[in-house]
């Protein structure tokens, strides 16, 4: 059983109801939250070092982002990140793009989260950048919550944008209504980002999904349930932000202030034009959780 996310544009201005939804369905999901000249700029960026590492396909409409396949998949797995869909290198050269970690403070998702969360919200550091591509090791995400691999505190909330439109066909999210109060599930392994999938039971079924333009927006709470959609297009990147927002107020796991690749902090920020986003979160009150490894253990749910 498959439905269609319902708009939640319109409960911006409307706190209480938008806490209500967000607890009935677990996400929600806004048509053009993100103004479109705020994310070309970093769609152009991404191209740039899929361009720079030889896999555009050169003529045509570029902002497609169509791929030399048969380039790709020269590089071994070994070089991979298969949960991003690039090599290692190319993803540390979108690790130190300024405007990559700039758009996650984008206004309008800071007036979102303190909407949600009747206060401030921290953006945590490690923003993770999906660069979907038909590399033979590439695998959809499998269905999975985010809280075995994120932790800190059960109040963070993904944030699912496409870096331009990403119709289902392209690979697009969906999650399943409600799992948020399902609480933790075992996991076990699976091919895909995070390697891991949750273990759902019979009649856990009710998924949602729908097409995304450029700008829409998509978040939910940390036992959400979610998977991707499998791309349908085998000369095509799919290009997508996971950026994750709790209270400021609640614990912060550490790894959530590191970057989400092997480079440090220093090399990241080496080309940076600006200073005001470096170790922003040096200066917050943050308080800090343990990372509890128990989460990552293989189990089996009894349903």
């Amino acid at each position: 059983m498959t439905n269609q996310f319902v708009d939640s544009t319109a409960l911006l201005t409307q706190p209480e109801q938008l806490r209500a939804r967000a607890e009935q369905d677990g996400y929600l999901f806004f048509r053009g939250l993100l103004p479109a000249e705020a994310i070309s700029p970093v769609r152009e960026d991404l191209l740039d070092v899929v361009e720079r590492h030889g896999w555009l396909r050169k003529g045509g409409n570029r902002s497609l982002g169509r791929l030399r396949v048969a380039a790709l998949s020269q590089e071994p797995e070994s070089k991979m990140r298969t949960d991003i869909g690039v090599s290692r290198d190319a993803y540390h050269d979108v690790q130190k793009l300024e405007s990559v970690h700039r758009l996650p403070h984008h206004p309008h998702l800071l007036n979102l989260y303190r909407t949600l969360f009747g206060g401030e919200p921290l953006v945590h550091a490690r923003h993770i950048i999906r660069m979907i591509t038909p590399h033979p090791a590439v695998f959809p995400t499998p269905p999975h919550q985010d809280f075995p691999l994120i932790q800190g505190t059960a109040q963070t909330w993904t944030c699912w944008f496409p870096i331009g439109d990403c119709p289902r066909s392209l690979g697009a999210l969906k999650v399943l209504r409600g799992s948020q109060n399902l609480g933790y599930l075992p996991i076990e392994p699976a091919k895909g980002a995070g390697a891991i999938a949750a273990q759902l039971c019979p009649g856990e079924s009710d998924w949602v999904e729908g097409d995304f333009a450029m700008g829409d927006v998509l978040t939910f709470p940390a036992f959400m349930v979610h998977r991707a959609l499998p791309c349908q297009f085998r000369d095509r990147i799919r290009l997508s932000f996971d950026v994750r927002y709790q209270p400021l107020v609640e614990p912060v796991e550490i790894n959530s202030l590191r970057p989400h690749c092997e480079l440090t902090w220093e090399q990241i920020y080496a080309d940076w034009k600006s200073n005001d986003l470096k170790y922003y979160w040096r200066d917050l009150p943050l308080k800090m959780a343990d990372w509890d490894r128990t989460l990552l253990q293989y189990g089996h749910r009894i349903c």
